[in-house]
């Protein structure tokens, strides 16, 4: 999870891409939401934070640096993740702007390596991509 790019694998809206299926999958693999467009879908491309006009007008790197923070957009995000994922986008974002981006990437190679094998956890399937063990959501 942890790279030479730290930066490049958090999104802005405050998403470890490096627990995400679309990052994890071996065919079509994303490059994360930071990465190289070229062979991304339609859905990530038209992405509201990503495309959002502050976010690309005021040249921020995280939502919480906009005025708007923490926008209708975000907040739909934030609830939609923290009920079918267990993860929050603005818990993530405040972690990142109180603790910093280092620190919020050591947490999550914590909380997202398989105590089984050391493979990555993916948010969305909720299980190791190494090994298959289920993860533990009572965090």
């Amino acid at each position: 999870m942890e790279s030479s790019n730290e930066f490049s694998i958090i999104a802005p809206c405050g998403m470890n891409c490096g627990v995400c299926m679309a990052y994890l999958r071996e065919r079509n693999k994303c490059p994360g939401c930071r990465g190289d467009d070229t062979n991304k879908t339609v859905i990530r491309l038209r992405c509201k934070i990503k495309t959002c006009e502050v976010y690309k007008d005021e040249n921020i790197e995280f939502c919480f640096e906009c005025g708007d923070f923490s926008c209708d957009n975000l907040k739909h995000l934030d609830k939609r993740y923290r009920t079918k994922y267990h993860m929050s986008m603005i818990e993530n974002l405040e972690n990142i702007k109180n603790f910093g981006l280092k620190k919020f990437l050591e947490d999550e190679k914590v909380r997202w390596t398989c105590s089984d094998c050391g493979g990555t956890i993916c948010v969305h399937k909720g299980y190791c991509y190494d090994c298959g063990k289920e993860m533990n959501h009572n965090y």
